[in-house]
């Protein structure tokens, strides 16, 4: 990469370091704070759903916006929507404000995601794609990592104490982001000539006529897959293993550490030598596996190992999925990344959901419907990839 792309890379990674981060901030005192509103589970849950419901809605308007209006603009309207929400989590104790907050937050993470992927598309070949990808989700995962460990840190001087940095570094991702970046080329090109009104139902019949369909199918199984695992994450091992909230936050922020060391130095290494095709197959094989074994699990440490297992895995499909549907969507890189992301928000709306009230009915229901679901996603990813043989160089299959 030029000196130039690199630059440009940096300033996309510290915007989204900086906007994950400052929502990772709140995790560790998430659980205790909703106990302080007399909140619980549901409540937890709810947040989750609300959020990823609120990207679902926003994100086929985001992608088409993204690309008639340019890709900066809509970064820093996704970077003052999520401002917004971190200080109305931290102004209001009532319930509904705190749900209200979650829809701004969904709303301003769904202006912000298909951006910068469309912006990465923009300053890299096809052949820097994957590396481009990884690097933003690197940034992305090492948010994760740092976010709750600084809250847990602040929490020491009160429990609002992360909720108000998280807001204040939220706003210095806005302020930095007006300064800092620029406008990417092919967004200043100008718009391209999309319908002016199509509602949402409409953007995703259209997007099942797309060649990279089946990469949306599958990143909505992982999503699903995914948040249905993490959301009963904490209760489950609390549960089974009687594990501290210590323990929790040291699996949280291991995971986010493997993530970010995957993402750094695996992905782009991997898939240059043996194509997306190939590393799709293989880690969502090893995705499933990990579902699989989690359900085995007889210790704390066990299941550690496990969820570390699953997390590496997860850390390379989502930049490899990224890729994939980049380099299929030819000009239309804002569509497909609002409806990547879209598809994304319908496994975190519909996970969270379903794996709180299976988890009410049997605490090892939700590992087994995520596990169903990956291996019927793993077949239809060797069906999808039989029928576009012929489509090698785009798939990357070596």
């Amino acid at each position: 990469m030029s000196a130039d792309q690199r630059k440009k890379l940096i300033v996309l990674m510290i915007n989204m370091f900086i906007a994950i981060g400052s929502f990772g901030i709140v995790i560790p005192i998430l659980p205790a704070y909703l106990e302080s509103i007399n909140q619980g589970g549901t409540a937890a849950g709810l947040m989750i759903a609300i959020f990823a419901g609120a990207q679902l809605v926003c994100s086929p308007i985001s992608g088409k916006w993204t690309d008639q209006y340019g890709r900066r603009k809509m970064i820093i309207f996704g970077l003052i929507g999520l401002t917004l929400s971190s200080f109305i989590f931290y102004g209001f104790d009532s319930i509904w404000w705190l749900y209200a907050s979650r829809v701004i937050g969904g709303i301003g993470c769904a202006f912000l995601v298909p951006a910068i992927f469309a912006y990465v598309a923009d300053i890299t070949t096809m052949d820097q794609r994957a590396k481009g990808n990884s690097l933003v989700s690197a940034a992305m995962s090492l948010g994760i990592v740092i976010g709750p460990g600084i809250g847990g840190f602040l929490a020491d001087f009160g429990l609002k104490a992360p909720l108000l940095i998280s807001a204040l570094v939220s706003l210095a991702a806005v302020i930095f982001s007006v300064i800092v970046l620029k406008e990417s080329q092919i967004a200043q090109e100008g718009a391209l000539d999309l319908p002016k009104e199509e509602s949402m139902a409409k953007k995703i019949v259209r997007s099942v006529k797309m060649p990279y369909f089946i990469p949306l199918i599958i990143t909505l199984s992982m999503s699903f897959g995914l948040m249905s695992y993490e959301s009963v994450l904490g209760l489950f091992v609390d549960n089974q293993y009687g594990a501290s909230p210590q323990d929790i936050a040291i699996m949280v922020t291991s995971t986010g550490i493997v993530s970010v060391i995957v993402q750094l130095f695996v992905v782009d290494r991997i898939v240059s030598r043996y194509g997306e095709a190939t590393v799709l197959n293989i880690f969502l094989g090893v995705a499933t596996l990990g579902f699989l074994l989690s359900l085995l699990a007889s210790s704390y440490w066990l299941f550690f190992g496990i969820t570390l297992l699953i997390f590496l895995a997860t850390s390379i499909l989502r930049p490899v999925l990224n890729t994939l549907i980049s380099k299929l969507a030819g000009n239309e890189q804002g569509f497909a990344m609002g409806m990547n992301n879209a598809y994304m928000s319908i496994g975190n709306v519909l996970g969270p959901m379903l794996a709180g009230i299976l988890y009410d009915v049997e605490i090892s229901y939700p590992f087994i419907l995520g596990l169903i679901l990956l291996v019927l996603t793993l077949i239809t990813t060797f069906v999808w990839q039989k029928r576009s043989f012929n489509q090698k160089s785009i798939l990357g299959t070596k």
